[in-house]
């Protein structure tokens, strides 16, 4: 018993020590990521060894330059104050398409170059050529791709999750989770439709939307996120604010959606009833709520579950799902978050991991508490999705008390 209660806040210091770090190197990322993103491409795919004709050279240089220059400024001017859609369109678009130049250029620089060296392949400057086609074939190939799956419907993904404290007669409840929708500046108003088309298809007795439904303020992006108001369930449907909503007042949407028949878990909970059993469905705020300086805003556990029976299973929507620390300590049941978005354009996943414990699927944390984090159903800035597909998630509750009669 003491390696076990010694080692769980050792593993949790360590996480915050962790995300402490990630913090601290957040801060200068505005600053050098862009240079990186685009000067170690144009380094690999023009200036190492190609010895492309001198008009080629300076071209590709100057494009890069561009790039360099362009993203940080249509960004700003799309996010920033001035809210231009077709400038976050455009800094969005570069910034999905300069990750995945880095990334192929790293890799296929590092690992491609060597590689056909070993085998006997050309000279040096056929290799450099060699690996500047395959790196532009590559990037050319999965931005395409990304492209397809981002603006897609996103593919149902359906799982069984048993819950020990489940009630035989709440067995076979059909949750259905979609989370970061993210209606931003390219007009998804159709794709929201046929998303909703889909839910409703699944028959689900809960439907959940875990936050961060858009990019801009509700009155902006009504007309996209309308089509929710037609998703039905035979129990409730119910929502939690995500961190976006906090940078797009977020009490705008709070009201949008609850306008559109979806009750706001803020800090509350209600109660499904099926078969004579109970499961208490909660809901708390993002984490990021307190410190946006909105008035009641704020994650509160304990409010959220204030007035339940402690006897009843629990399953809670959370955005992010690092809020499942707070969960497991409570003993939550299962808990519902999205937010990482599967990483959303591989390898970004890996630095997701290092704020978040997990990034996609089902995960067992503390003694009894399931996570359960969605990929995302839309996405975020770039529309692109690199091996990171969206989803709208059917969870099947199953208890183990259920009848195995035919």
């Amino acid at each position: 018993m003491t390696e076990t209660s010694d080692t769980r806040p050792a593993a949790q210091e360590a996480r915050e020590v962790s995300r402490s770090r990630l913090r601290h190197l957040m801060r200068y990322i505005p600053l050098i990521a862009p240079l990186l993103l685009w000067a170690v491409p144009c380094w690999v795919l023009l200036h190492t060894g190609q010895r492309w004709p001198l008009p080629v050279t300076l071209t590709g240089t100057a494009l890069f330059a561009l790039g360099l220059v362009g993203m940080p400024a249509a960004m700003a001017r799309g996010h920033g104050r001035r809210q231009q859609d077709r400038a976050a369109i455009v800094g969005d678009t570069l910034l999905g398409g300069s990750w995945v130049l880095f990334t192929w250029s790293v890799l296929l620089g590092v690992l491609l170059r060597p590689a056909l060296a070993v085998a006997g392949v050309g000279d040096g400057q056929g290799r450099a050529r060699i690996v500047t086609w395959a790196v532009l074939g590559v990037a050319a190939v999965l931005l395409g791709w990304g492209y397809a799956e981002a603006r897609r419907v996103p593919r149902v993904r359906q799982l069984d999750v048993p819950l020990p404290r489940l009630g035989a007669g709440l067995d076979g409840t059909r949750v259905v989770l979609i989370t970061d929708t993210h209606y931003g500046p390219l007009d998804r108003a159709r794709w929201s439709a046929r998303v909703c088309e889909t839910v409703n298809s699944l028959e689900a007795d809960l439907v959940c939307h875990t936050g961060d439904i858009a990019d801009g303020t509700a009155e902006r992006r009504r007309a996209q996120a309308a089509p929710l108001g037609t998703v039905r369930a035979t129990r409730a449907l119910v929502y939690v604010t995500g961190n976006h909503e906090y940078y797009s007042e977020a009490q705008g949407w709070v009201d949008l959606m609850d306008e559109l028949g979806w009750e706001p878990l803020r800090n509350r909970h209600l109660l499904l009833e099926r078969g004579g059993d109970t499961l208490v469905v909660a809901g708390v705020d993002d984490v990021t709520a307190e410190s946006s300086g909105l008035a009641g805003h704020r994650a509160h556990l304990a409010g959220a579950l204030r007035g339940a029976d402690p006897d009843l299973p629990v399953l809670l929507l959370a955005h992010q799902p690092k809020f499942v620390d707070r969960a497991a300590a409570q003993g939550i049941d299962l808990q519902l978050s999205g937010h990482t978005h599967g990483g959303q354009i591989w390898p970004f996943h890996y630095l997701v991991r290092l704020d978040q414990p997990t990034v996609a699927g089902l995960s067992h944390h503390g003694a009894r508490t399931l996570l359960y984090t969605s990929r995302g159903t839309g996405f975020w800035g770039p529309p692109f999705r690199v091996f990171a597909p969206s989803e709208i998630t059917l969870l099947v509750l199953r208890s183990p008390q259920r009848s195995t009669s035919p």
